[in-house]
């Protein structure tokens, strides 16, 4: 048997992202905001993958969060809504561009490609991540732990890490060992 450790015991709370900096956004003038995030700047192989999202400010799927606080299913069950309920680009950086940008400025380009993808009506991206890239075409805030913090940056987060799963599960496919 367990000897019980004595307490009190400090219950931290879980947060979730939620809509702050959108609604701060839009305070401030932005009609049309997009989440970023990237995925794929770690691993040793593939392309990084962006995502940029537009959400329904009054619709948007239950249950965003930072796509590596949620299983594979749960993921893939998420893009499926997030793609049905909301403006959505995904873009991707080849190993290519990696090695001659660095990863990095690849991570950056793939992320300008996705936000180009949604349309020249967005005004405003909420980027995940300390740096913003140059060459948007909107202004833009970058949010440090963004995937946690921001909805349409975690929607952007998980339709990404969807993408580039699937691409690399087709490549294992492919290329088996």
């Amino acid at each position: 048997m367990a000897a019980a450790v004595p307490g009190p015991y400090r219950v931290m709370p879980v947060s979730l992202p939620d809509d702050r900096f959108e609604r701060d956004a839009r305070s401030h003038g932005a009609r049309v905001i997009a989440g970023v995030d990237e995925v794929g700047r770690g691993p040793l192989a593939g392309p990084v993958y962006a995502a940029a999202v537009v959400l329904d400010p009054e619709v948007f799927p239950s249950g965003l969060n930072d796509s590596k606080k949620l299983s594979a299913a749960r993921r893939t069950e998420l893009a499926a809504d997030i793609w049905a309920a909301a403006r959505v680009a995904v873009a991707r950086a080849s190993v290519e561009e990696i090695d001659a940008l660095n990863i990095l400025r690849a991570s950056h380009l793939a992320m300008v490609r996705a936000v180009r993808g949604l349309g020249d009506d967005v005004d405003f991206a909420l980027i995940d991540g300390n740096r913003l890239p140059g060459d948007l075409p909107c202004a833009a805030q970058s949010i440090v732990k963004g995937d946690m913090r921001s909805l349409s940056i975690a929607a952007a987060s998980i339709v990404a890490k969807v993408a580039r799963d699937t691409h690399m599960e087709s490549l294992a496919q492919q290329y088996p060992g």
